[in-house]
């Protein structure tokens, strides 16, 4: 995808997200089961890397250290993540002038030194110019399995879309800001929406090359909704849920619910029969939506649909859930599903007494 503005770092996409795990067998079951697989082991650490098309999943088991740190302060979720960029040093020296915080990642003799700086609640991100077959960072600091695929098609999730952050209310703004000054993102969306009894605004953000969006969250004014339980959940701000990308989301929905991944039904108030008024022409088989719990949205513009199809795990870990996309033509967010997703959630913190009617 061409640079949809000015990218003074150079971006290119995401390259891995970093979980935080040092109990063995909380992560994997569930990566397993999602279509991941293990690849790689970490030459010198209990690291763990997961694949799933070109998405990197890397488990940080080490029972001391950075991550086994945040495991502790906030249960086993995403600790990091990192992105792609042309040349890691220049790029980390950009960061550096314009004020980022260097985080220092310990290596071993023989391994790369990974440069990173302080992202959302101390997550650091790294910055990575080692991605090609052969010469990428898993080729020098990893072991591949023996007669592994090291590029498994799994269910068929191929990229990381967008991951959000949940932030403390009145942060999002400075959060905003922190992507725009060092990485040039630019705000693309901005939801407000309010429901019977809570509320929340979103800013959707997205890096110049147009691979790495990353959607801000804060609780509105009115306080206790979905936000705040999630910043009370997870001990501060932090990763919420993390999208992946598919060709086809009917058939990996049919593929997670047999492996057993738990998904959210489609809201009370999510009318499938009034999809042919809201996108009239969208050319999809509404039972076959309907009877998995997928959410669609999007335009038709002279006849040619623009859609986003999407569905949602239950929380996974901890407050951390993941979502399910597949894209055809439409680059939002699901705008159209927002607030029926919005209200579907708040239902539940009713019915389980989080929210006190």
């Amino acid at each position: 995808m061409a640079d949809l503005f000015d990218n003074p770092m150079q971006l290119c996409g995401f390259e891995f997200v970093e979980f935080a795990s040092p109990e063995p067998n909380v992560l994997e079951p569930l990566f397993e089961s999602m279509g991941f697989t293990l690849v790689a082991r970490h030459r010198s650490k209990d690291v763990l890397l997961y694949r799933q098309g070109e998405v990197n999943f890397v488990i940080d088991r080490e029972p001391h250290g950075r991550a086994a740190y945040f495991a502790a302060e906030h249960g086993p979720s995403a600790c990091g993540m990192a992105f792609r960029v042309k040349d890691s040093h220049a790029a980390y020296g950009r960061a550096l002038m314009l004020g980022a915080e260097p985080i220092d990642i310990p290596t071993g003799p023989m391994e790369l030194k990974l440069p990173a700086i302080k992202g959302i609640g101390g997550a650091p991100i790294y910055l990575i110019d080692r991605f090609e077959d052969g010469k990428s960072i898993y080729d020098i600091d990893f072991n591949y399995l023996d007669g592994v695929d090291r590029h498994p098609v799994g269910h068929g999730l191929r990229v990381i879309d967008h991951l959000t952050h949940n932030v403390y209310r009145g942060r999002m703004t400075h959060w905003a800001r922190f992507y725009e000054k060092l990485f040039n993102f630019r705000e693309i969306r901005y939801f407000d929406i309010s429901g019977e009894y809570t509320g929340l605004t979103s800013r959707a953000m997205t890096a110049p090359d147009g691979r790495i969006r990353i959607p801000l969250n804060e609780e509105s004014t009115r306080g206790g909704g979905q936000i705040e339980e999630f910043l009370m959940a997870f001990n501060g701000e932090g990763i919420q849920h993390i999208a992946l990308l598919s060709d086809d989301l009917i058939d990996v929905i049919d593929r997670l619910r047999a492996a057993g991944v738990p998904l959210m039904a489609a809201p009370n108030a999510y009318y499938y029969a009034a999809l042919d008024t809201r996108v009239p022409g969208h050319g999809q088989r509404v039972a076959d939506l309907q009877a998995r719990g997928i959410l669609l949205d999007g335009t038709v513009e002279n006849g040619a649909p623009r859609l986003l199809l999407q569905i949602f795990s239950k929380t996974v870990l901890g407050p951390v859930f993941f979502e399910f996309i597949q894209r055809k033509g439409d680059e939002g967010f699901g705008e159209g599903n927002f607030r029926a997703l919005f209200e579907s959630i708040e239902r539940d913190q009713v019915e389980r007494g989080v929210i006190k009617v």
